[in-house]
């Protein structure tokens, strides 16, 4: 029988087939073989008795996460707030990055928008309208929040973002019913707390499903090597093999296209900046 992995709790996996639901345990032979299942894990299983059954194969992967650990995800939502906390581009292009890496579709999501007017969106368009696809929402007021489940129908989504960004408010939106427990913000740090324990993947009201996780809040840039980052920035892309050297980083070196392209407001300074921190990141943890 075929399946998808729900949920994962105490070594218990929770596999949804056409017609209902399983609890199942992994066969040891993955153990064996230093294989463990993932959220979102297209599976066989074999059924014992009380409902319960054995995952007995995991099928290939598209994509695969571990941190948190989920696979074969279509499109990576990456969210922030306009306010509350305040927005921070350098660790939103993070979240780009890891997208791009991971080859997800991507989907920025610019959430509460009733805290400003149109004039405190217009960054967002300056820097990445021509890049991405953007929805601007707000969950409290659902503005928005009809053209987010549209676009993400028929998929299978994450959610991505800083904590307090409205992560968990905007799933709530997303079904019918509760599911995940929202966080409130500290008044004084301005941070959202962690309200999600466990990695589960819900039906998503009209079709597709979502990933409710308890990280999504960092990406190590080491995860991606020197000379592959700039291919992770869709607009460096058409520059990369025309600089004068093979090898060029785009950093100082002379005959730079990219860097050309930045002073020609092709490419935005704003994530000029994001690569020239995340690729000194990654040359300085090579060096030790």
């Amino acid at each position: 029988m075929e399946g998808i992995i729900v949920k994962g709790v105490a070594g218990f996996y929770y596999v949804k087939t056409k017609n209902e639901i399983y609890q199942c345990k992994a066969r040891g032979l993955f153990r064996k073989d230093g294989i463990v299942p993932f959220v979102g894990d297209q599976v066989s299983i074999r059924v014992l008795d009380d409902n319960e059954a054995i995952i007995y194969e995991i099928h290939p992967r598209k994509n695969q996460f571990t941190r948190p650990p989920i696979s074969n995800v279509d499109c990576l939502v990456i969210v922030m707030a306009v306010k509350k906390p305040e927005p921070n581009l350098a660790m939103m292009d993070r979240f780009l990055v890891m997208a791009e890496f991971y080859r997800t579709e991507i989907l920025i999501c610019i959430n509460k928008i009733d805290l400003t007017d149109d004039e405190g969106l217009q960054i967002y368009r300056e820097i990445y309208d021509s890049i991405y696809p953007m929805v601007f929402v707000s969950g409290k007021t659902e503005q928005g929040i009809p053209l987010l489940k549209k676009y993400l129908r028929g998929r299978v989504s994450a959610l991505a973002g800083p904590s307090g960004v409205g992560k968990s408010t905007l799933l709530n939106k997303m079904e019918s019913r509760d599911l995940a427990t929202v966080g409130e913000i500290g008044q004084k740090s301005q941070r959202g707390k962690h309200t999600t324990r466990h990695v589960e993947l819900f039906d998503m009201e009209g079709g597709g499903m979502l990933f409710d996780t308890p990280g999504f809040t960092s990406f190590d840039v080491m995860d991606a090597k020197e000379g592959e980052l700039a291919f992770l920035y869709p607009e460096m892309v058409p520059y990369i093999g025309e600089c004068r050297y093979d090898n060029c980083r785009h950093l100082s070196e002379p005959d730079c296209r990219i860097r050309a392209a930045v002073e020609d407001g092709k490419i935005h300074k704003s994530r000029y900046g994001s690569y020239m921190d995340q690729i000194y990141e990654i040359q300085t943890m090579r060096r030790y």
